[in-house]
Order: structure tokens, then C-alpha cells, then sequence
């Protein structure tokens, strides 16, 4: 990744990554009733993850199989995600 890319974009990218594990990871250790507020940012936060991602291959920073992967990262999460949220919402 160039240099100017390592400071701009990438360190941005890695902020949303530690922002999304740290609501991730809040959200485990909470109650259940306090779950779901940090569930939604952190959805939130990989929506915007996303975003960035697909911006930095259309840029072309990097390459199509590390987007494909990383993209594919990110489905995962999501997917993992909303499902919690869904569980979370039918046991209210």
C-alpha cells in the first residue's frame, strides 16, 4: 500500500476496524437489556467499513483478491451481526 494510502484511507479503515471489535466486544461482556445499542453501532460501523473498503479497490489500492476477501470478512460479520440483533429483538 503506498505511503500516502497507509496515512490517509488506511488509517481511517483500521480506526472503523477497532471501533466495530471494541462495540463487538462491549456488546458480549453487557447485560442483555443494554446489548442491542451496541449492536446496532456496530453494525452501523461495518455498513461504513464496507464503504471504505470498496472505495479503496475502486481506487485501486489494492488488489481484486484482497477485496474479494476482505469483502467476503465483512459479509460474514454483518451477517453475524444482525442475526444477534434478530435473537436479541425476539426475546424481548
Amino acid at each position: 500500500m503506498p505511503k500516502r494510502d497507509r496515512f490517509g484511507i488506511h488509517r481511517t479503515i483500521e480506526q472503523v476496524s477497532f471501533e466495530l471489535m471494541r462495540l463487538v466486544i462491549t456488546a458480549a461482556f453487557e447485560q442483555k437489556d443494554r446489548k442491542m445499542e451496541f449492536l446496532e453501532s456496530a453494525r452501523v460501523s461495518a455498513e461504513v467499513l464496507k464503504r471504505f473498503i470498496r472505495m479503496i479497490h475502486e481506487l485501486n489500492i489494492i488488489p481484486l483478491n484482497a477485496y474479494f476477501e476482505l469483502e467476503s470478512d465483512l459479509q460474514e460479520i454483518s451477517k453475524m451481526t444482525n442475526g444477534w440483533i434478530k435473537y436479541l429483538a425476539a426475546a424481548q
